[in-house]
């Protein structure tokens, strides 16, 4: 599968999102919020520390993530399990790393394994550890994003360096109840810009811009391409999705 089609398919999917949502408000009804509110932390975490550092390291090739720095998510934010040597680190997102507006924000079910290069490592994991503390320390949704906002208008929290990307190629992520595995792809991280500036969502462009994600508190906009293996070097297919 190339990106002609992966692209085509993705839009579509992302379409009928939409429409599902407005023939629900044309009907009067709210689109339900399975997670109102977050759940008892253990269901967040994982127990098994070896198959967290396995899912972490899943979303990248073996021969970058095997000496990447793994870090996994305990009662008070992520701790380092695996120190690593090649500047990569990688991680399981939860819940609370989706768009604000996510019906999945509070989804104790989700894992997205992500990998980010040394660039992202320094400019924006740095979102993921203080969005997961602040979650873990009691705060509640809009006041994490306030603080976020206030980190990163007073310098606190860094803008994305040039060059900053990270992988989601594991088979086994889990990106919500309506994403589920989704697509293996890359995600490149700039600082704000209009999707028209790499061209995306364009007939033929393999490049996606999701706006859900440009609402969030981080100075950041995150632009996908989709490919069309997994990690493993296994090829993607439309029936996994």
């Amino acid at each position: 599968m190339n990106a002609r089609i992966v692209k085509p398919a993705l839009l579509a999917m992302l379409l009928l999102f939409v429409m599902a949502n407005a023939f629900q408000l044309v009907l009067g009804q709210a689109p339900k919020a399975p997670y109102p509110t977050m759940a008892p932390l253990e269901l967040y975490l994982i127990a098994d520390r070896d198959a967290e550092i396995a899912l972490a390291r899943s979303a990248a090739p073996a021969a970058l993530s095997r000496d990447a720095e793994v870090l996994v998510l305990g009662k008070d934010g992520y701790h380092t399990a695996v120190e690593g040597k090649n500047g990569f680190t990688c991680v399981v997102d939860r819940g609370w790393l989706s768009p604000l507006e996510s019906p999945d924000f509070w989804n104790p079910k989700l894992r997205g394994p992500v990998c980010y290069n040394a660039a992202a490592v320094r400019s924006i994991l740095p979102y993921t550890i203080e969005r997961t503390k602040l979650i873990l320390a009691g705060q509640s949704k809009e006041q994490m994003a306030e603080k976020i906002q206030a980190a990163a208008a007073s310098g606190q929290l860094p803008q994305p360096e040039p060059g900053a990307m990270s992988y989601m190629l594991s088979k086994d992520q889990y990106l919500g109840d309506s994403g589920g595995h989704w697509h293996p792809h890359l995600m490149f991280h700039v600082a704000r810009t209009e999707a028209a500036s790499w061209g995306a969502n364009l007939p033929d462009s393999p490049v996606v811009f999701n706006d859900a994600f440009a609402q969030g508190p981080e100075p950041e906009t995150i632009f996908m391409v989709p490919v069309d293996h997994w990690s493993d070097g296994t090829p993607f297919t439309a029936h996994q999705h």
